[in-house]
């Protein structure tokens, strides 16, 4: 159902704490612009957590506005079951195309309560789902094992691999095939992982350097390996920004010396200061001076399991 390249976007605010819609719709369509195959809104990147329901429906059609006909996704990272279930109903209603699922962030599940949740959403919601797997952020793993438990359930239709485990993506190819769509959603193993199968990267460095990002991905799957290798190796110090507990703020500035918008976040974060926030320009502005010419790229042919879909 899905790959390429989906930015988790980030959160766009005014000077008083209230979004900034125009900001995120131009924001957004850079994405767009540069390629990029989806959206994916309110995850962790976009603040999820501390946007309250009406505010993430908000975003959600603010990315509608300029997606065209490629999906948008919202993410469902709310601490109670029973607040994700109405959150997806209303993602549902307000026509988003599928919905990314994270565990309880707050409640550390076990296995059959992680299950029993993720059920409970796809149900709610009755849309295609991707399933977030992030143990070291929110301490729940979605194994392979469980993944394979909730297979016989056609709504779940992708992984997000964020086990910090490259061969973790190996794992689920070898038990399901092409049953998930699989996505890396650590920037800094997608050359890894993308090496190894997936089919798509839930990015984040890709708000700042949305065509970087998309070169990467295109080339890999046209069998340009060095050439996507290249620049993956200039891309790496950035792409290390997004594996930080302050990956917003730390991504939230690279947009402001590669794109020109903001840095406002919604405390309790605040944006980046003193000699952190001097070590993180140096990284961004060093990367600047030394961007990349990109190759020429090709047009990028379906994939034979998007191919199948259509017909």
């Amino acid at each position: 159902m899905w790959a390429g390249v989906f930015p988790a976007v980030t959160t766009k605010f005014t000077a008083d704490d209230r979004l900034d819609h125009a900001e995120m719709e131009r924001c957004y369509g850079l994405q767009m612009e540069a390629g990029c195959d989806g959206i994916i809104v309110c995850g962790s990147l976009g603040e999820g957590p501390m946007l309250s329901p009406d505010e993430k429906i908000e975003v959600l059609k603010a990315a509608q506005k300029v997606a065209g006909k490629k999906p948008v996704l919202l993410t469902v990272n709310e601490p109670g079951t029973r607040e994700a279930a109405a959150i997806a109903k209303r993602a549902a209603k307000e026509g988003a195309d599928g919905l990314m699922v994270v565990p309880s962030p707050i409640y550390h599940t076990d296995p059959q309560e992680t299950v029993a949740a993720l059920r409970a959403v796809a149900e709610a919601g009755d849309l295609p789902v991707m399933i977030y797997s992030n143990r070291l952020a929110y301490r729940v793993d979605v194994t392979v094992d469980l993944m394979e438990e909730l297979a016989s359930d056609k709504r779940f239709v992708a992984i997000k691999e964020s086990s910090d485990d490259i061969r973790r993506s190996t794992e689920i190819i070898n038990r399901f095939g092409d049953r998930y769509d699989l996505f890396t959603g650590v920037d800094n193993l997608a050359f890894e992982a993308l090496s190894v199968g997936a089919i798509g990267w839930v990015a984040g460095l890709v708000t700042a350097f949305p065509r970087e990002t998309v070169a990467i991905y295109q080339l890999m799957q046209q069998v340009r390996r060095d050439e996507a290798l290249a620049i993956y190796r200039w891309f790496r110090p950035l792409l290390d920004l997004d594996v930080s507990t302050y990956l917003v703020q730390n991504i939230k500035l690279a947009e402001v010396l590669a794109i020109g918008t903001n840095d406002r976040v919604r405390m309790p974060r605040q944006p980046l200061s003193g000699e952190r926030r001097k070590a993180v320009e140096k990284i961004v502005r060093d990367a600047l001076a030394m961007r990349p010419k990109l190759p020429p790229l090709q047009t990028s042919p379906r994939s034979t399991k998007q191919m199948v879909a259509a017909e």
